[in-house]
Parts: C-alpha cells; sequence; structure tokens
C-alpha cells in the first residue's frame, strides 16, 4: 500500500500545485472550445447541441480518475508495468492493421461494441516511461536488453506508419529521440537514428498517394482549391477571419458549414478564430508555461529515470500542442493530430490526462525525496 499513497495536499511543492491547476484550466477551457466547434454539427448530424460535450465529460471523468490514481502511484510501480502494458499496445497497434476500421482513409481504430479504441494514442504514455527507463540505465544494461526494446520502439513506430498515421508515428519518434538525447546517447547513435527517421518518412510519403498529395497540397493549397486544398484554405481562413481580438466565444463562421474535423484535427481554428490573434498568443503563452514547469520539475528529480520521465511528458504535451497548431496554420502538412485536453475524443484525452498526471507524480516525487534528504542532514548535523 505505500506505493499508492501521495503527499498530503498542504505539503505539495508549489510546481504540482500549479500544474495541477493548470491542467485543469486546460481541461475546462477545452470542453468549452468544444462545445463551440461541435455545437452546429451535433444539431444537425445527432439532434442534440450537447451531444458531443456530454461525451467528453464522460471520458473527463473517467480520465480523470485514471489520472489521480496515477498520481497517488509511486514512479516505480509505472516504470515496472511500463514494459508489459507497451508490449500489449504494440500488438493491438498491429491488430488495427487486420481487424481495425478505417475513417478518413486510415485504419487506426479497433472497434469494440460501442468503443472506439485507438492504440497509438493510448500506448503514448507507456512510450514515455519504457524509454525513460531504457535510456535512464543505457549504461548500465546489456547490449541484448538495449536491442530488444530498440526493436520495439522500431516496431511500433512502423507499423503506425502502416496504418497510415505519419504525424503519430513522427511525433512517438521525436519524443524518444528527445529522451535519448537528454540521457546523453552520443551524438552519432543520436544522428543516425535522425536520418533513419527522415528516411522513414520520405519513403512512407512516396508509397501512400494521400499522403503525397497532402504535402502537395500544403506546399500550394490554392492549387487544388476544391480538393486536397480544401482544408487547409478553410483553416487558414478561420485563423486569419478572427483578426487581434476575434469573432467572439460560439461566433466562429468557418465552422458552420466551411470547416471538415473542425471539433477534432482543426480545433485550433476554430479557436484562433473566435479569440483573434491576442487568444492565440495567450495560448503559446500557456504552453510556454507548461513546458517551464516540466523543465524544472526535470531539474528537481534526483534520479535519472524520473529526469527523463518529466521531460518526455512535457515534451509530449508542448510538441503535440505546437505540431496541432502547425498543422491548422499551415506549417506542417494536413495531418490528423488532435490537440491534448481540447480536441474531441476519449482516447486522446485519457493519453493527455495520464502524462500530465504523470507529470504531477515527479513534481510529487522529487519534492518527497528533496525533504528526506534535508531532514537526514538536520540530524547528522545535530
Amino acid at each position: 500500500m505505500d506505493n499508492f499513497l501521495p503527499l498530503p495536499w498542504k505539503t505539495w511543492p508549489i510546481e504540482a500545485r500549479l500544474l495541477l491547476g493548470l491542467i485543469a484550466f486546460w481541461s475546462i477551457t477545452g470542453i468549452f472550445v468544444l462545445g463551440s466547434s461541435s455545437w452546429w454539427v451535433a444539431i444537425r448530424e445527432m439532434g442534440d447541441g450537447a451531444y458531443y460535450i456530454k461525451r467528453q465529460l464522460i471520458w473527463l471523468l473517467a480520465s480523470s480518475s485514471l489520472g489521480f490514481l496515477a498520481i497517488s502511484t509511486k514512479l516505480r510501480v509505472w516504470i515496472k508495468i511500463a514494459g508489459p502494458i507497451l508490449i500489449i499496445g504494440l500488438l493491438m497497434v498491429g491488430a488495427t492493421t487486420i481487424f481495425g476500421s478505417t475513417i478518413n482513409g486510415s485504419t487506426r481504430w479497433l472497434i469494440i461494441g460501442q468503443i472506439q479504441i485507438q492504440p497509438s494514442e493510448l500506448i503514448k504514455p507507456f512510450v514515455i516511461l519504457q524509454a525513460a527507463n531504457l535510456f535512464g540505465y543505457w549504461n548500465r544494461i546489456s547490449n541484448r536488453k538495449k536491442i530488444f526494446w530498440l526493436g520495439i520502439f522500431g516496431t511500433l513506430i512502423l507499423l503506425i506508419v502502416r496504418q497510415p498515421n505519419l504525424s503519430t508515428a513522427a511525433l512517438n519518434g521525436i519524443l524518444i529521440w528527445i529522451i535519448a538525447l537528454a540521457a546523453g546517447v552520443t551524438f552519432d547513435s543520436l544522428f543516425f537514428t535522425a536520418l533513419l527517421g527522415a528516411g522513414l518518412g520520405i519513403i512512407s510519403i512516396s508509397i501512400n498517394e494521400y499522403q503525397r498529395l497532402r504535402v502537395m497540397s500544403f506546399l500550394n493549397p490554392w492549387q487544388d482549391p476544391e480538393g486536397n486544398g480544401y482544408q487547409l484554405i478553410q483553416s487558414l481562413l478561420a485563423i486569419g477571419s478572427g483578426g487581434w481580438f476575434g469573432e467572439g466565444y460560439g461566433l466562429s463562421t468557418q465552422k458552420l458549414q466551411y470547416l471538415p474535423i473542425q471539433s477534432t484535427d482543426f480545433i485550433y481554428a476554430v479557436f484562433a478564430e473566435e479569440f483573434g490573434f491576442i487568444g492565440s498568443a495567450m495560448l503559446l503563452f500557456f504552453l510556454l508555461l507548461i513546458a517551464f514547469i516540466g523543465l524544472k520539475i526535470s531539474l528537481r528529480c534526483k534520479n535519472n529515470y524520473s529526469k527523463l520521465i518529466a521531460i518526455g511528458c512535457s515534451a509530449m504535451l508542448v510538441g503535440q500542442s505546437i505540431m496541432h497548431i502547425a498543422v491548422t496554420s499551415g506549417a506542417m502538412p494536413t495531418t490528423g493530430l488532435p490537440m491534448p485536453l481540447m480536441s474531441y475524443g476519449g482516447n486522446s484525452l485519457i493519453s493527455s490526462i495520464l502524462i500530465s498526471a504523470l507529470l504531477i507524480r515527479c513534481a510529487l516525487e522529487s519534492y518527497e525525496l528533496t525533504s528526506v534528504v534535508t531532514i537526514k542532514k538536520r540530524f547528522k548535523y545535530r
């Protein structure tokens, strides 16, 4: 039971309290933004404007329960179960290529009854945990173990590319690379891995015609404004229509019948139209604050694996958000990547909440260890 006892709230460090408040604010704001972006579509398709909000609130409640369990559980427990869960997740990602349901050209989902499971989303926290466990002890483990887990990571990325889901594959690859960089893996190995990843991306784009067309439309969406460039053009129109202060909450025009996938992969475009440049700048500042707190937590951690978990969690939350914004604003090719804690979808919400909770747990354990060391020093010099 000692593994499941959190620190009392009054003893929480300021980083943990602030991070919990920011994540709660992000989640609640996400519900409001989702409500605005999905209301009209929900009335038209479901006959209930609050349809998507109700479902998202249920997922938020379930995710929050899992998040508080994660905050109350010591990192060593999560590290212990990360490997087996990662392998199970790998098998589920592989199963999508055989039994998966195809939506918008990608086979990413397993349908179980009324529930859609997207393994490539749910597996993200365990990629962070296992990568931290591997690279945190990189110089103390056998070559056989290194090759095994690098093979698992490589196979996972290849299977996600196979779906095809190049954005999620790239995100996981970059995340593992960042954790390896923070752990001090040699530059030659990192450089070779970066070249290998870039080559895999080029091959995927060459093989998959729809990815190639998306890249071409990203470079010049007005070349095919009614076809492959339509999504990006409508997103840019939404962002540009926001001006300095936005159209106002709930007053987006593009969400009505012009911008497709407005409550998931392009929800930022609706946000930018309604809150304008000022709102978008505040969102970027918010993400910068999350990154700063995550970095501060990692610097306070007293062991390698918790440092790397903190870096990985911060990189995933902030990095995926930046990539989502880049896609909707035309800085990256159009691809399906949800905005953490904002886009509609239970899989993404569960993954994001669990990652946030692990980051808070890192803050709690760094404070707990610091307190123990301080107490020991006081007794030593008495």
